[in-house]
């Protein structure tokens, strides 16, 4: 019969309770297309177990709560970086330890993290004189090239964009009643 090992006595709910998760996301430069790669990453940090017994940790995660399809074992660190995570998508994770005979724990407090894109979403209305007001929004602290073009082939950078805390910048095209027509895309810089 399978001997069921937990870690009441480790403190590991407590340890776990309070790990420390440092969500870095890491974007590549998305090409237009239909499916952008899968280049994005989660950093995750936490504080040791103070029991001795504890000889290293797994991380569990899956895009649903509580439903762990992935496991990641970190050894006896205390931060692993989980790459090739899809944009937009909300991941899960807990975390176990265990002993020198891979009994694990159970599991830690879970924790959510929504992976951004990189990908900016506009708005045009119009304003005085011919004018197009771009509202562009995407993730806080990512620049963005705004290009303009008349059709749809040769793009020209028009002005650059960088959301703040809100996650969103006006630009104002001030050349647009120049041009017959005028369409609009932006670009993530690396």
């Amino acid at each position: 019969m399978a001997r069921h090992w937990t870690l009441p006595r480790l403190g590991l709910p407590r340890i776990m309770g309070s790990i420390l998760f440092f969500a870095l996301a890491i974007h590549g430069f998305p090409a237009f297309s239909a499916t952008l790669p899968a280049t994005n990453s989660v950093h995750l940090a936490w504080s040791p177990s103070p029991n001795t017994n504890v000889v290293g940790y797994n991380i569990y995660y899956g895009g649903v709560s509580g439903n762990y399809t992935n496991k990641i074992n970190a050894g006896n660190g205390t931060n692993v970086t989980i790459s090739g995570l899809m944009a937009g998508a909300t991941y899960y994770f807990a975390a176990t330890a265990y002993d020198a005979q891979s009994n694990e724990s159970v599991f830690s407090s879970e924790i959510s993290y929504l992976v951004l894109s990189n990908l900016a979403s506009v708005k045009i209305r119009s304003g005085l004189a011919g004018q197009f007001i771009l509202t562009v929004t995407g993730a806080t602290g990512q620049t963005y090239e705004v290009l303009a073009s008349t059709d749809l082939t040769v793009w020209t950078v028009i002005g650059t964009v960088t959301p703040g805390n809100g996650g969103s910048l006006a630009f104002t095209d001030t050349n647009a009643a120049n041009f017959p027509q005028r369409f609009y895309r932006t670009q993530a810089t690396p």
